[in-house]
């Protein structure tokens, strides 16, 4: 298996950038949390569609533009912090036509992300393989950076979480009664668990530095030899 480099947190990265003034790497870079990001909440809407509900699409979410996707703030605390938001895709269950459907539309938006970083990895890797550019190059760290950003926004939003696409999928696997369970005491407690565990982070238990380590654990796993 090719090895790749490792880069460390891109939170860190931008903000240094900005002190150096290297605006245009900041940009391209930021450029690429865009995409993540539209690209995520685009797959939400898309399987919502496929799956008979066409609320998102009325919305006007069918789409890969930025505008329609990016909340503000959730955009700042992805690039300063190393995790945010964008804004939540519109759904009707209701309209739903297969009883999986809940579970897929929440899948879509990770799948997206990881589609994302299966591409530029292997990009990378492979002009690496023949010789095109260095690894420690500004274009191919910016390759990298958008495959370690997927990665990392596919695994946030599967924790079970809170508001996190993940509280979506974990029922799908759980018996009926502990299914149930799970979710009146999600509703009830999981943005706060979320919440508390953001704080951890900030006050030094590393929690989100957990989840960068397990992105960086899979990303030698999604290159092709």
């Amino acid at each position: 298996m090719c090895s790749v480099p490792k880069t460390q947190s891109y939170a860190n990265v931008m903000i240094q950038l900005l002190y150096q003034g290297q605006w245009l790497l900041f940009c391209v870079i930021l450029a690429a949390l865009l995409l993540s990001l539209s690209f995520h909440e685009f797959g939400h809407a898309w399987a919502a569609k496929r799956c008979g509900d066409d609320t998102a699409q009325r919305a006007g979410r069918l789409t890969l533009n930025p505008i329609s996707h990016i909340d503000p703030l959730g955009l700042m605390m992805v690039v300063f912090v190393g995790f945010g938001y964008a804004k939540p895709v519109p759904t009707d269950p209701r309209r739903f036509t297969s009883r999986y459907a809940e579970m897929l539309v929440a899948a879509a938006g990770p799948v997206m992300n990881l589609l994302l970083a299966v591409i530029t990895v292997n990009v990378f890797v492979q002009g690496l393989q023949f010789g095109w550019y260095s690894p420690y190059e500004t274009l191919p760290q910016s390759m990298l950076f958008v495959a370690r950003i997927n990665l990392l926004l596919m695994v946030f939003n599967l924790l079970p979480i809170g508001a996190l696409d993940g509280h979506y999928i974990l029922p799908y696997f759980l018996p009926r009664q502990l299914s149930q369970r799970y979710r009146h005491y999600n509703e009830r407690y999981g943005n706060l668990v979320l919440l508390g565990l953001i704080a951890l982070s900030f006050l030094g238990i590393p929690v989100l530095q957990t989840v960068w380590h397990i992105s960086d654990v899979l990303l030698p796993l999604i290159v092709f030899e």
